[in-house]
């Protein structure tokens, strides 16, 4: 029945008509077949027929799911254990120019060329799914070209278009080995020449690609000055020291040494203020991914987690007959949900973004540290039910497990970002502004203002849509629960708001960050269970986490010896107990979770 529905909507439903065809089949569907209904939103390559706006998009799609596919599972993780380098997939992106065609500017390249945040977003999740090495390697070129398609350097933007269609990677050589990623203290220096060249002379550290890279954007400043600079390496050049990969991986991490490395004007990005800009709006792009890579892990993992323990039986009864088994698959899947709910409605605000609507700034951060620790979170909940499966050497969870932790800790700390996400919380809860409707973003163009967000600054400044909408749209028992939270929390900011000297406990503000980091991800969560259509079962069982998570992080700073009696009294309020419903729970278990059993799992 499935298959039909499929075959007939590619046949009878080009174009805008998809969206409505798309779900009559959902609708169909769940009438004779719950497995397919649910693979509409969780990704399954065995059922991978989602709509694309174009033949290009589609077979890149379909292409990287066959190439793994038939590499199989027993490759896949022998690459991995051998830590194998992976130039079967790199000569599989450079037959199929798949880095070309979703990583090139339109105007660089040739038809079908963009940098299309929702396609791109589909690839994070499909090379993510398979392991973590193949998504690394895109990513860290999505991190090298942030600088070069944000420069005015136009050969080096024609050179990179040519690199990319050859099927080369890229590499962004921002952090290093004393400072980490604190480019306020970059040791890189570029030296004068009397001709009007430069020397550099540094090193960098953790640096992805760095040992194929044609291109590495590499941040320094001009000698003895406090000028910033971005300017390209050659990993080739005699200058070049490759030094080592200083992780035991299938991924190379270099570190490299430039000594008197050769710098010309046609190799310079940027200078000044606008390198400075450059390097923190290419992270504002690059940490967004993150979140994806934990989304496609996660999904992979539930699917051999579920099958193994509903065809696994113990004591007279299939595990999955447990209870505590049941508890804990739901909620490895609402959370699951959530993270992909969240991750594609933030892909709509910075499709939207412009110099006039920056709230992306706000959803990004957001991105990198809620969706990549819920991935763990996930992950832990699905090694409960498996247990010693998870570390057995031919299962993707034992990779899972690994590298799911990696996540959290790249591109800037959970700590980090929370700290940035605390500057927007005056505007989100007391200053909020009108602005247009965002609808669903998945239309094929390029994102010409990720390359052209201006000056990295003034977030105290950046103003957001009133919450409150998003929440009151549903009349569900967990979202009212998590609404009272959120109005003790906004009292809280009010009358018992941490003073000057609480302010600088990074300990007190980082559990305050997490509060109302949670607000911000159940907001946009709701906007786009509307716009999906979620059951409202799943989105009440997702707010049941939500409330539960409220609680938590209450008492944590409740318990902070920092927080003063006032606060305390008020966060005791904070704490919820979520409404139980046992006839909801048993049908997300039922038509939900249950119904993944042996959906998928990938070739041998």
């Amino acid at each position: 029945m499935g298959e039909t529905l499929l075959e007939y909507r590619r046949i009878i439903c080009p174009g805008s008509r998809i969206s409505l065809f798309r779900r009559l089949c959902t609708f169909i569907l769940s009438l004779t077949d719950t497995n397919q209904e649910v693979a509409f939103l969780l990704l399954n390559p065995k059922l991978h027929d989602r709509p694309y706006p174009d033949e290009d998009s589609r077979e890149i799609m379909r292409r990287t799911i066959d190439f793994f596919e038939s590499k199989g599972k027993v490759k896949l993780k022998e690459d991995d254990r051998e830590r194998v380098w992976y130039d079967d997939f790199l000569q599989f992106v450079r037959d199929n120019e798949i880095f070309y065609k979703l990583l090139t500017p339109d105007q660089y390249g040739e038809s079908g060329c963009r940098w299309d945040t929702w396609r791109n977003c589909e690839f994070n999740e499909i090379l993510a799914f398979y392991g973590l090495h193949y998504w690394y390697t895109w990513q860290v070129s999505i991190l090298g070209l942030g600088p070069i398609w944000m420069s005015q350097n136009e050969k080096a933007k024609r050179r990179a278009a040519k690199l990319l269609k050859e099927g080369h990677v890229f590499a962004f050589g921002l952090s290093e080995r004393e400072h980490g990623a604190d480019i306020y203290s970059t040791g890189m220096a570029l030296t004068p020449q009397p001709d009007g060249t430069y020397r550099a002379n540094g090193e960098k550290y953790y640096i992805g690609n760095g040992n194929i890279a044609e291109m590495v954007s590499t941040f320094g400043r001009i000698a003895g000055t406090d000028e910033y600079v971005f300017f390209v390496a050659n990993y080739k050049h005699k200058n070049y020291e490759l030094v080592k990969n200083i992780i035991n991986s299938q991924s190379y991490v270099a570190d490299f040494v430039l000594r008197d490395y050769p710098v010309t004007e046609d190799d310079i990005l940027s200078r000044g203020s606008k390198a400075w800009d450059d390097a923190l709006n290419t992270v504002n792009v690059g940490k967004y991914n993150l979140g994806w890579a934990s989304i496609g892990i996660c999904t992979h993992a539930f699917y051999e987690s579920i099958n193994h323990a509903a065809n696994r039986r113990l004591y007279g009864i299939y595990v999955t007959d447990f209870p505590h088994v049941k508890q804990l698959f739901v909620d490895a899947y609402t959370r699951l949900v959530a993270m992909k709910l969240f991750a594609l409605r933030a892909a709509d605000y910075m499709r939207v973004a412009s110099p006039d609507d920056r709230r992306y700034l706000l959803y990004n951060p957001t991105m990198k540290m809620k969706v990549t620790t819920q991935g763990e979170e996930v992950i832990n909940l699905l090694w409960d039910v498996i247990a010693a499966k998870g570390f057995e050497n031919d299962t993707y969870f034992e990779m899972a497990a690994r590298d799911i932790r990696a996540l959290p800790k790249l591109e800037g700390t959970v700590h980090v970002n929370i700290a940035l996400i605390n500057k927007f919380i005056p505007n989100y809860f007391f200053n909020p502004q009108q602005y247009p409707e965002v609808s669903r973003q998945d239309q094929p163009q390029h994102d010409r203002f990720l390359f052209d967000q201006g000056p990295a600054r003034g977030l105290g400044r950046i103003r957001f849509h009133d919450y409150a909408p998003a929440y009151d749209h549903y009349d569900l028992p967990n979202v009212h629960l998590f609404k009272e939270q959120i109005a003790l929390f906004k009292e809280f900011l009010v009358s018992a708001a941490p003073n000057e000297e609480q302010q600088k406990d990074t300990d007190l503000m980082l559990t305050l960050g997490e509060i109302f980091t949670l607000v911000v991800y159940g907001q946009l969560i709701l906007e786009n269970a509307v716009i999906y259509d979620i059951d409202t079962d799943v989105i009440d069982q997702i707010f049941d986490f939500m409330v539960r998570d409220f609680s938590k992080f209450a008492l944590q700073l409740y318990s902070k010896p920092g927080s003063t009696p006032a606060q305390a009294d008020r966060l005791k309020e904070m704490i919820r107990r979520p409404a139980m419903d046992t006839e909801r729970f048993k049908r997300v278990w039922r038509d939900r979770v249950l119904a993944l059993k042996d959906t998928y799992e990938m070739n041998p």
